[in-house]
């Protein structure tokens, strides 16, 4: 049975006769999640304010009341003052609920022509801009960490690039910091794109249908730098389509960090050694006092399930809801925002780890020509002799057994053994053996070799700024 009801200090309380159950109560607070939203509901407050006195519903010195009353909100909050009262649900009605008492009635007047509804959905996108901002800033920090390496002396170095796991074509070192600038790059973009749909301001659009009061719309979104209002009411204030693509492209971001930091945590092994980890962003074990483990690429490896977690929550949350807001959506900010902070830390912690590790050429070069990478080199070879590309790969295949089986190389198998596979082998054909040779010899855009590198290190350190 339900307790009666006494009185209450939740703003909407007066139409129910008992005060909620504990349980539900606890059930309905999102203070500890949507606290982080306090500098934006401060900020399109004091927006709405500055709509609802040139409505005529607010005098100058009340707006001036309320402005200042906000700021000294915001204050409190970041020092430590106001207390997050769970009690009070959510942010927004923490910060009223202090207004009211720093400036009075005026405060009372604040919340005319807006609901909750609306008042969470600025709030949101306010927060959705900014974490774009911060995180499209941190994405280029670390692109120019891998750009920066890739430029060093060491970039230049050949080594080998993989498919499956396996050797496949030598390439300059370089190369393969940049593929993962390229990745970035793409994750950058996405966000610009979803920027620009989050940039819409839905104030004023009330609970579900607007508001009878006169405000300008148009004046708060310029106020609060949106180029663009929602030009539905309904579908503004329960749209959550923005923060559904904005986990997407954080899963995506995290996905590339997790391909990334698997590869280095291969390439740094004692197997691979083609890369070495500043102590800085590694630990050791317990147990085993040699042992140098790259745990900072381990965990942002993992951040990779935050992300693509949050997305999957984030879309069941909103999947078949009805039209117009339903209180489910107050749990989207609890998939949304611990997203982005994790994607925020592991690409701080990633320009660190890039900007700490060194290229290790004189380990790549001690066995660089094991594993044939100079076969498809040595096939296209056979190309400009007139060969067909499928004989030359059959012809090439063959010789690589037999060097396999001989334990050499394809540059060390005799000219006679060469020329006896295919007699349009010529003594130039060292010129396309030997990954040195063979990365010389690139001739496409885009591909590994050393002209190429030089092509790409310029394009981004002017695209980067450095």
């Amino acid at each position: 049975m339900a307790k009666k009801r006494t009185p209450s200090r939740k703003s909407w309380q007066q139409r129910l006769s008992a005060e909620a159950d504990p349980a539900a109560a606890e059930l309905l607070a999102s203070i500890d999640v949507d606290a982080a939203l306090y500098k934006y509901d401060i900020v399109g407050s004091i927006a709405h304010a500055r709509a609802l006195a040139a409505a005529g519903v607010l005098t100058r010195r009340e707006l001036a009341a309320v402005r200042k009353g906000l700021k000294d909100v915001a204050d409190g909050i970041e020092s430590g003052r106001i207390a997050l009262d769970p009690g009070l649900e959510d942010i927004h009605m923490v910060v009223e609920a202090a207004l009211i008492q720093r400036v009075g009635e005026p405060a009372r007047k604040l919340h005319t022509g807006r609901s909750r509804n609306d008042q969470v959905a600025l709030d949101l996108r306010l927060w959705a801009r900014d974490a774009i901002d911060g995180l499209i800033g941190r994405i280029a920090d670390l692109q120019r960490a891998f750009a920066a390496l890739a430029g060093g002396e060491a970039g230049a170095a050949v080594v080998p690039a993989y498919t499956h796991l396996q050797r496949a074509q030598p390439v300059c070192a370089g190369h393969l910091l940049l593929a993962y600038v390229e990745m970035l790059d793409r994750d950058a973009g996405r966000l610009a794109d979803c920027r620009k749909r989050v940039n819409v301001c839905p104030l004023g659009s009330g609970a579900v249908a607007g508001t009878s009061v006169p405000l300008d719309r148009a004046l708060v979104a310029e106020l609060l730098g949106f180029p663009a209002l929602s030009r539905n009411s309904i579908d503004a204030t329960s749209d959550r389509d923005f923060l559904a693509e904005l986990c997407f492209d954080l899963a995506a971001l995290a996905g590339h960090l997790g391909r990334w930091a698997e590869d280095w945590i291969i390439f740094a092994t004692t197997e691979f050694g083609l890369i070495e980890l500043d102590d800085a962003h590694c630990t050791s074990s317990s147990m085993m006092p040699q042992k140098k483990n790259p745990d900072t690429l381990e965990l942002i490896r993992a951040k990779s399930a935050t992300a693509t977690a949050a997305l999957v929550g984030l879309l069941t949350l909103t999947r078949s809801l009805p039209s117009g807001y339903s209180r489910d959506l107050q749990d989207d900010k609890r998939f949304a925002l611990p997203a982005a902070a994790a994607m925020d830390a592991a690409l701080a912690a990633a320009a660190g780890v890039v900007a700490g590790a060194k290229l290790t050429p004189e380990r790549m070069a001690d066995d660089l020509d094991r594993g044939f990478a100079d076969a498809t080199s040595l096939a296209e070879y056979l190309v400009g002799k007139g060969v067909p590309f499928r004989t030359a790969h059959q012809i090439v295949g063959g010789l690589v057994a037999r060097a396999e089986k001989a334990g050499r190389t394809l540059a060390e198998m005799p000219l006679e053994t060469l020329r006896a596979a295919c007699d349009a082998v010529d003594d130039d054909v060292a010129d396309s053996l030997g990954a040195a040779n063979v990365a010389r010899r690139y001739a496409t855009d885009g591909a590994g070799g050393p002209r190429q590198l030089k092509r790409q290190l310029a394009y981004w350190r002017k695209r980067l700024g450095r």
